[in-house]
């Protein structure tokens, strides 16, 4: 999994739906013991949020039909093992993850298209149908979309900052008056993360792939590298340890929220999944996008989404359709999703019914307004090792222009 993903999995403190945990397992004997049952059995693949979730929904889902339904958690290493998996006949029917794993999945050949009539398509938000088609074809079905944003800490710091210079003299001045350790949360550690610094990478001007005449990415025009990066990171170097200090090494995804909900830092960039840290810790906060660098870019956030996918060997691949286009595309498990960690909606409806009590949500949608889809070719995979490796090491003191340079030559190796 890459790096962004290893962080998120290590921050997410939020509590579990109490829908979601009870009395799950007490049914399943039950529907094992219906003859019907006997016909057809489907698996489902999801990580532990996801399952607890899922439980309730996929016991009626197998009733209704007169199959078993299984959902297993797998905590670690999900889109490797359902590949690995995969190939040796022994994958789930179902398996849940992100839309960027659909280039490595495809590759592989582990997840067939889905099947969504037109009127289920346009009950989606426009990113995340986008974000799940690959190749001209929809190969998931979305369920929530995810991107950063400027988290901050409104006792601190009451306004919003309009740049990140903006933001940096307002951290300098916490510093000075000893009411803040940090000028800035932005998790990076020694490995880097593309996912959390790629806004102000943005902001400076630089791109990672340039887009084909029909708007998909293409691997081929590659930016880490060119001109426009050196650029960006010329930028963001200057935020850096020997620079004014806003980026620093020792801020990781293990401790980036815990620095901001104790109060060291007025700033946070970070996603939905920092909420309920905040929230306990009491922390008085609000949410705007990321800001870019003075008279620069507008700052981009990655936008994710979180989809179901079909698996191309499964062992009843026509039970596992029904299920992710006419069972996942009803609001009602939307939301209970939701509740299982909160990360807005990609269906409509389901959006629409939790944000009247969830004001965060819209405030993270409009962070994510011009955000850029998270690309979900298998050339991507290439980037995030050396791209946030060279973003540590130019953070730490390197010159920009070598390291990424550097960085762009073994990404273009890997992807040939």
């Amino acid at each position: 999994m890459r790096i962004r993903t290893a962080g998120v999995v290590a921050v997410l403190g939020l509590a579990l739906a109490a829908s979601g945990c009870g009395g799950g397992d007490e049914k399943e004997p039950a529907a094992q013991e219906s003859p019907k049952a006997a016909g057809g059995k489907l698996v489902i693949w999801a990580d532990d949020k996801r399952t607890a979730a899922l439980k309730p929904f996929a016991e009626k889902f197998g009733q209704d039909n007169g199959v078993t339904v299984e959902v297993q958690a797998v905590s670690k290493d999900l889109q490797t093992n359902f590949v690995t998996a995969s190939q040796q006949g022994s994958g789930p029917d179902v398996v849940v993850g992100a839309h960027d794993w659909i280039g490595n999945l495809v590759q592989n050949g582990a997840i067939d298209p889905v099947q969504l009539a037109a009127d289920q398509k346009s009950a989606f938000s426009e990113v995340a149908v986008k974000a799940v088609t690959f190749n001209g074809q929809l190969y998931g079905v979305p369920y929530a979309t995810e991107n950063i944003a400027l988290i901050r800490n409104t006792e601190l710091a009451p306004e919003a900052p309009k740049t990140i210079e903006d933001l940096v003299a307002a951290g300098k001045k916490l510093k000075a008056e000893k009411k803040a350790s940090e000028i800035l949360c932005l998790q990076s550690g020694q490995n880097g993360d593309a996912y959390h610094i790629y806004p102000l990478y943005t902001s400076g001007g630089g791109y990672l792939f340039g887009t084909a005449a029909n708007g998909d990415y293409d691997p081929k025009d590659l930016g880490v590298g060119k001109p426009e990066s050196i650029a960006a990171f010329q930028k963001i170097a200057k935020l850096g340890e020997k620079g004014d200090g806003a980026l620093k090494r020792s801020i990781t995804g293990e401790n980036s929220i815990a620095t901001f909900t104790g109060k060291k830092c007025a700033f946070l960039v970070s996603g939905p999944w920092a909420i309920a840290d905040a929230k306990k810790a009491n922390i008085k906060y609000d949410i705007s996008p990321v800001p870019g660098f003075a008279g620069g870019k507008e700052a981009q956030p990655f936008v994710g989404v979180q989809a179901f996918y079909v698996a191309a060997k499964g062992k009843n691949k026509a039970l596992a359709q029904e299920f992710v286009t006419n069972y996942v595309t009803k609001p009602d498990l939307a939301v209970a999703l939701y509740n299982a960690e909160p990360r807005p909606p990609a269906l409509t409806a389901a959006f629409d019914q939790v944000k009247g009590t969830d004001p965060d949500l819209a405030k993270f949608q409009e962070a994510g307004k011009n955000g850029q889809v998270l690309p979900a070719i298998p050339a991507m995979a290439a980037i995030w090792d050396p791209f946030g490796k060279a973003e540590a090491a130019i953070i730490g003191g390197a010159d920009p222009a070598k390291t990424i340079t550097a960085a762009g030559t073994t990404i273009a190796g890997q992807i040939k």
